[in-house]
């Protein structure tokens, strides 16, 4: 079945479409969509090649998770997950080189997962408090 086709079926009742009231545009809870938007291009299930960014188990770092042809229904194999754990900087070269050495692998959601992996690593990154100042008092005169 062609995805085009597919997203025509699961286009208004997908068990991860959540809407809000008040809110106009829906949104997806669907583990492939990088994005979170309910639409065909970010859409994960139905598209033949997804591509999103998660973190990585160990928390240190995040996983670019992949869809590729092999596996048929078992969904668990057709993924490929790709651990990048050496900083932000390279990670941020890393997706672009994969997508980039695997043919142009969705190009158009590039920006959008490196903009999902900045966001993961800077959550990530431990807080350092602000040291306060201590200031002597005024004399008296």
């Amino acid at each position: 079945m062609s995805a085009h086709l597919q997203w025509m079926i699961v286009k208004d009742q997908s068990s991860f479409l959540v809407k809000k009231r008040n809110i106009k545009k829906w949104f997806s809870i669907d583990p492939l969509n990088p994005r979170g938007l309910h639409s065909r291009k970010f859409s994960g299930t139905t598209s033949v090649r997804a591509l999103t960014v998660e973190p990585h188990p160990s928390n240190k770092g995040v996983q670019l998770v992949a869809k590729r042809r092999k596996g048929g229904k078992k969904v668990a194999k057709q993924l490929c997950r790709v651990p990048l754990t050496k900083g932000a900087r390279r990670t941020m070269v890393s997706i672009t080189n994969w997508i980039k050495g695997s043919g142009g692998y969705r190009r158009d959601l590039r920006k959008v997962c490196m903009r999902r992996a900045c966001a993961i690593l800077k959550g990530q990154r431990a807080i350092v408090p602000k040291r306060k100042v201590v200031r002597g008092t005024k004399k008296a005169d």
